[in-house]
């Protein structure tokens, strides 16, 4: 399987267990990598065989602004859910990244990975 793109996405949301994050929108960065089969896309320059990460990318943006969790991971698990379904994704791993949850640190998240990956066994183009 062939993989698309989109990194260091930056999205707002309300997110966070403390009752003065509920009341504020706070910035979250994802990676994600979706697996596709991009040979007919490549083969006829057709958009419409592909992912289209544009309109992949507008949907995370449309998700953060209606939602509302306490938890990264939930924020995670849901959109990988929707993304896999609105978009017929087989595969992706996402990487959410919260910066500023912790002084210390650039950033804390979580990594995902959900479905599964064509065998590549006999796929030769």
């Amino acid at each position: 399987m062939d993989r698309v793109l989109i990194e260091a996405l930056a999205v707002e949301t309300v997110i966070g267990v403390y009752d003065w994050e509920r009341t504020i929108r706070q910035r979250l960065v994802i990676d994600l990598e979706m697996a596709t089969d991009i040979r007919a896309a490549a083969a006829g320059d057709d958009l419409a065989h592909t992912l289209d990460y544009a309109a992949i990318s507008a949907r995370i943006q449309a998700y953060a602004d209606e939602s509302r969790f306490e938890l990264v991971e939930t924020f995670a698990e849901r959109l990988a859910a929707l993304l896999r379904t609105e978009f017929s994704i087989p595969w992706l791993r996402m990487t959410l990244r919260k910066p500023g949850a912790v002084p210390e640190a650039a950033a804390v998240g979580v990594r995902i990975e959900r479905g599964t990956l064509a065998p590549a066994m006999g796929q030769l183009a």
